[in-house]
Formats: C-alpha cells, sequence, structure tokens
C-alpha cells in the first residue's frame, strides 16, 4: 500500500470536489461557511485516524478469514462469494448495518462508551467532513462488530471494495449540509434528514436513527424519527467536548469529562 494510498488523500480530495459544490447548491444552512469551525480537526481526522482505520480492517479481516477457514465449511463461503457481485453488496449492506444499529445503539446506551461516542456529537455544525470526526475507539469496536461477520462468511472481496465505496458515500451525504427530499423512500433508506435528527440536540431527538444505510432498521425496533419535512434547531452535546484533536481523543479516559 503506497503512502498516498494509505492517508487517502486523492480520494479525500475526490471527495471534496463532489461535496463541497453539493452543499452549495443543496444548501440546508446557506449562511454556513465551507471554513466552519473545526474543520481543520476534522481534516486530521480524515487523514490520520482514516490511515489507521485502515490498518485495523486489515488485522480485522485476516483474523475474521483466518477463523472463517477453520470454523466455516468451504462450500458456504464459496456459495457465498459465488453469488453475483450486487446481490453480495445488497446483503453486506443490510448484515453490517444490523452490526451498526447494535454497536451504535449500545454508544448511546452505555455511559463509558457514550464518552468515545460524545467525540463525534460533539460537532456543532454539520457537513461532510464529520463524518471522518470519530475516536479511534468508536470507529474500531463499530467496525469489528458489523464487518466480523462479512469477512467471516466469505464475501468476495470485490463485493466488499464496491459495499466499502457506498457507504463511505452514502456517510458523506448523511452529514453533508443539504437539504434533499426522498419521499416515502425515508422510511427504507437512511436520508441526511434522517441523520441529521441523530445529531440533534433535542430531546424529542435523542436515542434516533442509529442506522447508517437503512431507516428500516430504526423503524422496526422504534427508534426512527423523521418528523415530517422538519430539521433540527440546533446539533451537539451539552457537555463540554474538547475543541482540539488530542483533547478530543483523551476526553473519554478523563474522570469527569
Amino acid at each position: 500500500m503506497e503512502p498516498m494510498d494509505l492517508f487517502g488523500l486523492q480520494a479525500l480530495l475526490i471527495c471534496a470536489l463532489i461535496f463541497v459544490p453539493l452543499e452549495h447548491i443543496l444548501a440546508l444552512r446557506t449562511q454556513q461557511k465551507i471554513l466552519r469551525k473545526g474543520l481543520g480537526t476534522d481534516v486530521i481526522y480524515a487523514v490520520v485516524n482514516g490511515a489507521f482505520l485502515k490498518i485495523c480492517l486489515v488485522l480485522i479481516a485476516a483474523a475474521a478469514m483466518s477463523a472463517s477457514a477453520i470454523l466455516v465449511p468451504q462450500r458456504i463461503t464459496v456459495t457465498v462469494s459465488s453469488q453475483a457481485t450486487w446481490l453480495q453488496v445488497m446483503e453486506i449492506i443490510v448484515l453490517a448495518d444490523i452490526g451498526v444499529y447494535a454497536s451504535h445503539r449500545a454508544f448511546h446506551a452505555i455511559p463509558a462508551l457514550w464518552r468515545f461516542h460524545a467525540i463525534h456529537h460533539g460537532v456543532e455544525e454539520l457537513d461532510w467532513m464529520v463524518a471522518f470526526r470519530a475516536h479511534p475507539v468508536d470507529q474500531i469496536v463499530t467496525k469489528a462488530v458489523s464487518l466480523l461477520p462479512v469477512f467471516f462468511l466469505g464475501f468476495s472481496s470485490k463485493a466488499i471494495a464496491v459495499y466499502f465505496i457506498i457507504a463511505t458515500g452514502h456517510a458523506l451525504l448523511l452529514h453533508a449540509n443539504v437539504r434533499m427530499k426522498f419521499g416515502p423512500l425515508k422510511w427504507l433508506i437512511a436520508t441526511p434528514q434522517f441523520h441529521h435528527w441523530h445529531h440533534a440536540d433535542q430531546r424529542d431527538a435523542y436515542d434516533k436513527n442509529f442506522a447508517s444505510h437503512l431507516a428500516v432498521i430504526d423503524a422496526l425496533f422504534g427508534t426512527f424519527h423523521v418528523p415530517g419535512s422538519k430539521m433540527p434547531e440546533k446539533y451537539g452535546v451539552d457537555e463540554p467536548i474538547p475543541a482540539d484533536y488530542i483533547g478530543q481523543h483523551g476526553y473519554p479516559f478523563v474522570r469527569g469529562g
């Protein structure tokens, strides 16, 4: 893996060329600046933590596939990997998002875990770059819970690669400063409105909308919250999250926050 690929600088530039104009054309909050407060911190997250996460994903995949070779009959992994790529991708989306939902809900429900996840919720202005701001513990646990079954069952590398492209683009869109209408599809797939409400610092929106791709999962478990066409009035958390990159990484370990 080349350094440029490890740090994802080319991919980050491509994403910027897509989402900066998109946020201008479909702006939800027209007064929000591109160079908003905390953007520099999120760039560090995208580059440094992004590289670290890639290394961890390689290790997670290696561990899962090694265990799979021992525990899963070959006929199962062969059957899974021989399916059409598009079907594998759909199955990965469902399987991974069930894991994301469970992990995400746990990070909200368990106080010790919330301190890690609060870093992601500490942003008061949402845009596409906010998707990168997450504590490494939060990222690694969530990725492990959601992707271990995927690697374990033997999905093809092509299908997994396509899934990662879709998952990354979707995550950036969910956090983007955009207003988009999805009609009745809002009950099926996660939309920017759906995820903005997850970030809302409003009592009626607390602990809602945990899925990353399929809003129907939240609908099934009673945690779906998309009130008409309304958007949140404010984002963030009421606790004092450090503004700097180092402080945010240490925050979960400091007694009393």
